[in-house]
């Protein structure tokens, strides 16, 4: 055993997290979720590189020792050669560094610009990737497609949690076999029970239908658009959407000027959707680009049926009664949702499917299990994870 892998046995292993941002979406809640899962195994530091981002931060349980330094190197500015050897040189005080995202790429770089600096003390790199910003929805950036490219050969894996991502990390940023994908999961038995907590402003009358999202209020979610599509639906129809963002305004705008201001729920952020996505009738999204969204996945295990336009994985990942409700077109995904919001017998038999596929294909147990042998590779065999051990030597 090394003295390093000696020293794990020890004491907790010291992992670094670098994000592109730490407000509460769908990466920083699976990031959480495996945190949590830690225990007392594992002792974090999160850099986010929008320093005040850092919503997700009131998810992660009080027990999980975690360091969110003032102190520590900018994860974003400009390129240059010695802040980068800065980045490098933090990295040595850690057993393993997981980067997420475009915004984390800067660490990324550094670590292949001056880890041969350390050969010594410089710990593995997994770099996560989950998809694109609205500047990337249509056309992906060349730039940072080549930037990836060059600073990607020496990350341990890049891993990805939909089938699209996996083919372009592994074609266009050249990180072939060493591209590995997760899906996403969650603890799926949580979601069978009725919701038990109301949603804020949301009181059901008889006969209403209510059409929930869960997302960030970013522009590449293009919440404006399902505002036009529900306010053509009849007038029990109602919508909620659930999350944080800058869009918040342009949304309340949309609803106004769709003359259905009184139909819209904004409740901001709630933690722990399995107590409350219950509430919904059916789930849908409105996103230039996804991937692999957690909330489909959410929706799935609550035994409801999801309307989304063609993105990402979306379509593979609903139960096969579902499917044609995930529309290549506009004009498809409008009347998919009419459809789905004037039926209730075709809602519950779709969403039985939904759970069915959703215990099946994602639930968190799976999950975890990849991950655990994914980083327990850089560790030397050592897991992080509370509880668990793995078998590599």
């Amino acid at each position: 055993m090394s003295a390093r892998n000696e020293a794990r046995s020890r004491w907790p292993i010291r992992i670094l997290h670098l994000h592109s941002s730490f407000s509460l979406g769908g990466k920083e809640a699976r990031a959480v979720r495996l945190m949590n899962l830690m225990g007392d195994r594992a002792h974090h530091t999160i850099l986010s590189a929008v320093p005040g981002a850092l919503g997700a931060r009131a998810a992660i349980d009080p027990a999980i020792t975690v360091d969110f330094p003032s102190d520590a190197p900018e994860l974003h500015g400009k390129p240059s050669l010695a802040r980068y050897r800065e980045l490098a040189r933090y990295f040595c005080d850690f057993d393993l560094v997981l980067s997420y995202n475009w915004g984390a790429m800067d660490g990324v770089m550094a670590r292949r610009v001056h880890g041969s600096r350390w050969p010594g003390a410089m710990p593995d790199l997994i770099h996560h990737e989950d998809g694109f910003n609205e500047d990337e929805s249509v056309r992906r950036d060349w730039k940072r497609s080549l930037f990836r490219r060059a600073a990607l050969p020496t990350a341990a894996a890049v891993v990805v949690p939909s089938t699209v991502l996996q083919r372009i990390a592994a074609r266009e940023w050249g990180a072939g076999k060493r591209t590995r994908l997760i899906r996403n999961g969650i603890d799926v038995a949580a979601y069978a029970a009725p919701p038990s907590i109301a949603i804020p402003g949301l009181r059901r009358r008889e006969g209403e239908v209510v059409i929930g999202t869960v997302a960030g209020l970013r522009k590449v979610k293009d919440l404006p658009r399902l505002v036009r599509a529900v306010a053509a639906l009849p007038a029990n129809v109602r919508l909620v959407i659930v999350g944080e963002g800058p869009e918040r305004d342009a949304i309340r705008t949309e609803a106004a000027a769709c003359g259905i201001a009184d139909r819209l729920v904004l409740p901001g952020f709630m933690a722990e959707p399995a107590r409350w996505i219950g509430h919904f009738d059916l789930l849908a999204l409105s996103s230039r680009s996804e991937q692999a969204p957690i909330a489909v996945i959410e929706a799935m295990a609550a035994g409801l049926p999801v309307v989304s336009p063609n993105v990402g994985d979306v379509a593979a990942m609903v139960s096969k009664a579902n499917r044609p409700f995930v529309a290549a077109a506009e004009a498809g995904f409008r009347a998919a949702l009419a459809r789905m919001a004037e039926d209730r017998a075709l809602r519950c038999a779709v969403g039985a499917d939904n759970r069915r596929v959703a215990a099946q294909r994602f639930d968190e147990s799976i999950m975890v299990a990849a991950y655990e042998n994914l980083y327990s590779l850089s560790l030397e065999g050592y897991s992080p994870f509370s509880g668990h051990r793995t078998g590599i030597d």
